[in-house]
């Protein structure tokens, strides 16, 4: 696993403020690989002087993170970097990236919330290069994958990327790709959906095909039950794996992968809600009926990802020109309409077949204590009222998401898929006074740092402020400075 070690010079002849946007990126970059990075993987805070870290949750020094921002799309912003620049350093540091998750991706094809470097700690997990040792009983170790937040989903597409970058010929890359990917093709159920997380195939007599519907009856009350099997919307779980199948068959030309992501956009038309609420639910039972997920996620109409699922069905048909996928977008816009709120947003949660909005009621609202990120099952009521919401979770989402669709919508049918294709892909950042700013607030150390809360685990007070060191700033800061250089040219 032989990094490459030569870096292309500067064209001098570029404008001085090209310049200093590749001298910020190179030390930046240079800083985050030698101080930040745990074998080339990454977390999302820290505090500048490394005694507090944080993913999603507390971390140890031998952590790092799957979500966005954690590792895979530090990885990426290395990667575009590289092709923007053509400086071999980014192109090292994606690199890296992609052996800490060749490391830890598991046996059953994906990756868990974490990878853990530590030599004891990360016997717990039984990983792909276990099985590709002859070790293939999992026994107590974990081994359930999830595609939940993008995990599993950035980890492929960043090894992807990087696949076709090296012309397909770095091994442990490539095979760890083909890998995930037969496992994503595997765990699809019958109806071309995926589950929110996977330790293997699913039984496809357990998986009847059939259209989404409303349950008979459904408690108010949270029940407490698995929901890692369900067909899962939340948090763009479906929509994002239909990307990675599209990816993977625009890089390896396999029909399977166009197959799948097709399945995928099938199962959306399929779980449309019937009228008069045209739109989808958070997660759906084996019966296609909208079921409870976490404690403040009840069976429903969302919101929320229904923009997101609209998006998909947009982007699959731009990519395939099967009218089908553009069939379900006006009733859902219709819907969406009829449903907003007065104040133009809508709500998170619409109750089935009434269209009343759902809220919860806020935990601990007469305390002095910051809300906890999930607090007790006792603390939650589910209710019509928006006067005192919890604040860890977005129960109304902006009105705006509904006009960005429709426009979009519009816009294909009047202009065609030539036409956006021929555009999509465009960067358009000419925003010198942020440039500028990016460039000048780097320290002499390589760092962009802020004063940001990290958890201190400690209930009495859980965050505390600190000047940190952010991996989203950081992934944000260097996309805006490749994307300026990119408009340079």
């Amino acid at each position: 696993m032989t990094l490459l070690c030569r870096s292309t010079d500067f064209d001098q002849k570029e404008t001085a403020t090209k310049q200093m946007a590749l001298k910020t990126m190179q030390k930046a970059t240079r800083y985050f690989i030698s101080k930040v990075a745990v074998n080339g993987g990454y977390l999302y805070n820290y505090k500048t002087d490394f005694s507090m870290r944080e993913g999603e949750n507390i971390a140890t020094p031998s952590t790092v993170w799957l979500e966005p921002p954690g590792t895979p799309a530090v990885g990426m912003v290395f990667l575009e970097a590289y092709e923007a620049t053509g400086d071999i350093l980014f192109l090292n540091a994606a690199i890296k990236a992609g052996y800490a998750l060749t490391w830890g991706q598991l046996a059953s094809g994906g990756w868990d919330n974490l990878i853990d470097f530590d030599p004891v700690e990360s016997r717990k997990w039984h990983y792909r290069r276990d099985v590709e040792k002859g070790d293939t009983v999992t026994g107590r170790r974990r081994n359930r994958s999830t595609l939940d937040d993008n995990k599993t989903q950035s980890a492929l597409k960043l090894l992807m990327r990087l696949d076709k970058v090296l012309n397909f010929e770095n091994d442990e890359i490539h095979r760890a790709v083909l890998y995930g990917l037969d496992a994503l093709l595997d765990v699809q159920y019958p109806n071309g959906a995926w589950p929110q997380q996977f330790s293997g195939p699913p039984d496809p007599a357990e998986f009847p095909v059939c259209k989404a519907c409303f349950p008979a009856e459904w408690s108010r009350e949270y029940p407490g039950a698995s929901y890692a099997a369900f067909y899962t919307f939340n948090d763009n779980t479906i929509s994002d794996v239909i990307k990675t199948m599209t990816e993977a068959w625009k890089i390896y030309g396999d029909e399977r992968y166009l197959k799948s992501a097709e399945s995928g956009g099938d199962f959306i038309i399929l779980a449309q809600m019937p009228e008069p609420q045209s739109a989808w639910a958070q997660q759906y039972n084996i019966n296609m009926e909208p079921a409870w997920a976490r404690k403040f996620e009840p069976p429903s109409v969302t919101g929320g990802e229904t923009f997101g699922i609209l998006q998909t069905l947009l982007d699959l048909y731009l990519e395939t020109g099967e009218s089908r996928f553009l069939e379900p977008v006006p009733k859902a816009i219709a819907w969406a309409k009829r449903s907003l709120l007065p104040d133009g947003r809508l709500a998170r949660f619409y109750e089935l077949q009434t269209n009343r909005p759902l809220y919860f009621n806020a935990p601990r609202q007469h305390s002095n204590l910051p809300e906890p990120a999930f607090p007790n099952l006792a603390d939650y009521t589910l209710i019509y009222e928006d006067t005192d919401l919890p604040t860890h979770y977005a129960f109304k989402v902006p009105g705006e998401r509904l006009k960005s669709v429709e426009n979009y919508y519009n816009r294909i049918l009047r202009e065609g898929r030539s036409a956006i294709l021929a555009e999509r892909d465009k960067s358009n950042n000419d925003d010198i006074a942020l440039i500028n700013e990016i460039i000048n607030s780097l320290d002499e150390e390589g760092r962009w740092v802020e004063t940001g809360r990290l958890k201190t685990g400690d209930p009495d007070k859980p965050y505390i402020e600190a000047e940190i060191i952010s991996t989203r700033t950081f992934n944000r800061n260097m996309s805006l400075l490749t994307s300026f250089i990119k408009n340079q040219r």
